[in-house]
């Protein structure tokens, strides 16, 4: 037996991951627990909850993989200020002494903290560095339904790699090809995530939804002046346009004057078309640039599927134009693709690629190892009744059966539902365990809960979950989904033509035009994000669905994350108790526990909007 401990950190998204004879038994978040958002602090809480799952002590941890390799990163920040001085001296100044103090030194960092965690953990030789791309694509290919397949990687960047390319057989994973800082897809994308006005590492979300209310009319500029793309979809930067290299900021003065704007200010500045315009614009571009690497993949290498992982991986709408582009039979995408995904990705490849153990023969291709994302922690009846007590809740216990039904009934009747059951999802998404459920045929859902639970912008989308093998019947798309990674049209029988009149407007000005049968998830350019739904991993979510669908002959709910705007997701009964008390939330089903919000104690309504800071 051998159990080994992943670990990411101290960038963003911390998180921890343990698998144990090559099966992955669980991981999370570090902001799931801290609740603080992409919390990039030493993941104690993580650890502490994935040993607890394995009911193992530190010590008898067999080894323990940090996710890259410090010295690697310390050599490009060094190289870097080298290259671009005296510019930078200003970041560099303010990035050395944590560097020196904490992030050079990892091992014996790592040691101490480890230590605090089990006193009787003693043994730094347990202690082994992955690099960072490594890591991704081992997240996206071991536990891939592929026994072969090519792996791309593209993010912003790890110790020296912004995209790799990896070829994996069995149990063998090896790097191919690089392409280098300050070179970056992801960190072109971040770029434009700035200028718009939006936060860095979690407002590329926004831009992506954003994107099909403008044009992309910046295109031609944006691929003559600023990325030089080769056949190959390899490509530079023009760094004359850049800060981030030498810099504390994105974007500088030449890249304004390019696009003639300055970059907005979101505390005094409305979103405009042109920023709707630039979102169009840079999500064109990265689309055509994964297109053409992925040709060429599959030109260069002749492999039938492709694992994707890194940041860029989560461009859903990305990874929806290459299914449709057909170039490879099968993707398969890891959920947790950024950050995070690189703590399970650093112990599998210590596992295969280190130990050199095989792994399983993969026999269905829809088969994958990651247990439908669902690797957090998960809790009793016994448990969510005493922490709803504590919480001065309200709630009535029904069986499996009736609390089905009254859930379903609640939707169909336009209840925005918070839905809290089982393990708690790996990675960015809501998959059904901690979220906030509503019904896809009301035309009020997406506004209202964009505006009265979120607390967010009014133009970001919802999500459709849907029964798997009912997915064409609503959606362009027979693959199945269940990530929530892949975007595809409405069914052409699904939608609602726009009248001449419609078509003519602009914008945000087409957000609540009803454009199809379940225009809660119908975005403006007539997608949506899917995630096909399983008996096998989550047969409660599958169950509820289902139960819909007998009322409504609709096999679809919207699913939406369970948090609002800039708080991480609900992790524990308490979390999505205070959630629902500080939201217009109408219901909350835990467990077997179902909550009215006009039964609660009026004095228990949170102030919710000051808790977290808006992203």
């Amino acid at each position: 037996m051998k159990t080994v401990l992943g670990i990411s950190a101290f960038y963003h998204d911390s998180a921890s991951a343990i698998i144990k004879d090559g099966e992955i038994l669980a991981a999370a978040q570090e902001e799931r627990f801290t609740r603080i958002k992409h919390d990039s602090s030493f993941p104690k809480n993580a650890i502490n909850f994935v040993l607890n799952f394995s009911n193992l002590k530190l010590s008898q941890v067999d080894a323990i993989v940090f996710y890259e390799k410090p010295f690697l990163k310390f050599e490009r920040l060094l190289e870097t200020y080298v290259a671009f001085a005296p510019k930078g001296f200003a970041q560099f100044s303010k990035a050395m002494p944590k560097w020196l103090k904490e992030k050079l030194f990892q091992k014996i960092f790592l040691k101490k903290s480890l230590k605090e965690i089990d006193k009787e953990f003693n043994d730094e030789k347990k202690i082994y560095f992955s690099e960072h791309h490594l890591s991704h694509a081992a997240s996206a290919f071991y536990p891939s339904p592929f026994n072969e397949a090519v792996i791309l990687t593209a993010d912003g960047v790890g110790e020296w790699a912004t995209t790799t390319i990896a070829i994996g057989k069995g149990k063998e994973l090896d790097i191919k090809k690089e392409i280098h800082f300050p070179h970056s897809l992801g960190l072109i994308y971040s770029a434009f995530t700035y200028y718009s006005g939006f936060k860095v590492n979690s407002g590329e979300y926004k831009l992506m939804g954003l994107a099909p209310y403008g044009e992309p009319k910046f295109v031609n500029i944006i691929k003559d002046k600023i990325i030089d793309i080769k056949e190959d979809g390899s490509f530079r930067l023009n760094q004359d346009y850049f800060n981030y290299a030498t810099g504390l900021t994105m974007t500088n003065k030449n890249f304004e004057s390019l696009f003639g704007r300055k970059f907005r200010d979101p505390l005094k500045e409305n979103l405009e078309q042109f920023h709707m315009d630039i979102a169009s614009s840079i999500q064109k571009v990265t689309e055509d640039v994964m297109i053409l690497i992925c040709k060429n993949l599959k030109k260069d290498y002749g492999q039938k599927n492709l694992c994707l992982a890194g940041g860029v991986a989560l461009n859903c709408v990305a990874n929806g134009k290459i299914l449709k582009e057909g170039i490879f039979e099968n993707i398969w995408i890891q959920p947790a693709a950024g950050d995070a995904g690189g703590s399970l990705g650093a112990a599998l490849a210590f596992w295969h690629k280190e130990l050199k153990n095989n792994r399983q023969s993969k026999k269905n291709i829809n088969s994958d190892d990651m247990k439908g994302s669902y690797l957090g922690p998960e809790y009793s009846n016994e448990t969510i009744k005493k922490q709803l007590i504590e919480s001065g809740a309200v709630f009535e216990y029904f069986e499996n059966d009736k609390i089905l039904d009254v859930t379903a009934r609640c939707i169909s009747n336009g209840d925005a539902v918070g839905w809290f059951q089982g393990r708690m999802e790996f990675g960015p998404r809501a998959l059904g365990g901690r979220s906030i459920l509503g019904d896809p045929r009301s035309e009020n859902t997406q506004k209202n809960l964009n505006l009265k639970v979120k607390y967010r912008e009014s133009f970001r989308p919802f999500a459709p979950s849907v029964i798997f093998g009912e997915q064409t019947e609503w959606f362009e798309m027979k693959e199945d989904s269940p990530y929530m990674l892949l975007v595809s049209n409405i069914n052409i029988k699904k939608i609602i033509e726009m009248t001449e009149e419609q078509k003519k407007l602009f914008g945000i000005e087409k957000l609540n035009i009803k454009r199809s049968q379940i225009p809660a998830v119908t975005h403006v350019d007539y997608s949506a994000r899917i995630q096909s739904v399983h008996n096998e991993t989550n047969p409660k979510y599958y169950n509820l669905i289902k139960k819909f669908k007998e009322i409504t002959g609709c096999p679809v709910v919207v699913n939406t994350s369970f948090n609002v705007r800039g708080e991480p997701i609900v992790n524990t009964p308490i979390d999505a108790f205070n959630c629902f008390m500080g939201t217009e939330l109408d219901k909350l089903v835990i467990g077997n526990y179902f909550l009215e919000k006009s039964k609660q104690n009026p004095n228990l309504k949170k102030d919710y909007k000051k808790n977290f800071e808006l992203d």
